[in-house]
């Protein structure tokens, strides 16, 4: 058979159709084992948050122009630790009615998600205390703060190693 004649360019392009199947059948496979966690900025899958995006927006919109929120950084260790928060209107009057759920969980896994409620108030600072942190390292600390109809998540990293080593 002579290789020359032209009758080659068949036989390389079903060997590249082929070679580019298998690399999709290879992608396909690999990124299906792979560990990929939902968003939990929201307290709710990233396609529910995607799909609410400008109803999440306008709310916290809303909340800033009655309210504010201060994290108050206290020693976040891996066992008993304390997360504080201030809630306050414009005019600087602590708030003493709103509901607080604090959702803890690791950047790079959804192992160890904890969601807590019920905060203890004490005028205007929202604690939870007695919280476990599993691992030492950086937490994202999710926080949903709601004021009758106002509402707003209020996202922070912070890390049990330094507490002061946080970031909104």
């Amino acid at each position: 058979m002579n290789m020359s004649s032209g009758k080659i360019w068949p036989y390389i392009l079903g060997g590249a159709i082929t070679l580019v199947f298998g690399f999709c059948v290879a992608t396909i496979v690999v990124t299906s084992k792979a560990d990929i966690q939902a968003s939990d900025s929201y307290m709710t899958h990233y396609q529910d948050a995607d799909a609410n995006a400008n109803k999440l927006i306008k709310a916290a919109l809303a909340f800033d122009t009655k309210y504010t929120i201060e994290y108050i950084p206290k020693k976040l260790a891996t066992k008993e630790a304390t997360v504080s928060f201030k809630v306050k209107d414009k005019n600087g009057k602590s708030i003493e009615n709103a509901e607080i759920i604090l959702a803890i969980s690791r950047p790079e896994t959804g192992k160890y998600n904890k969601t807590f409620q019920d905060p203890k108030e004490s005028e205007g600072v929202y604690t939870f205390s007695g919280l476990e942190f599993p691992k030492a390292g950086v937490w994202n600390l999710v926080t949903k703060v709601s004021i009758g109809k106002d509402y707003k998540f209020y996202n922070i990293k912070a890390d049990t190693r330094n507490a002061n080593s946080y970031e909104f």
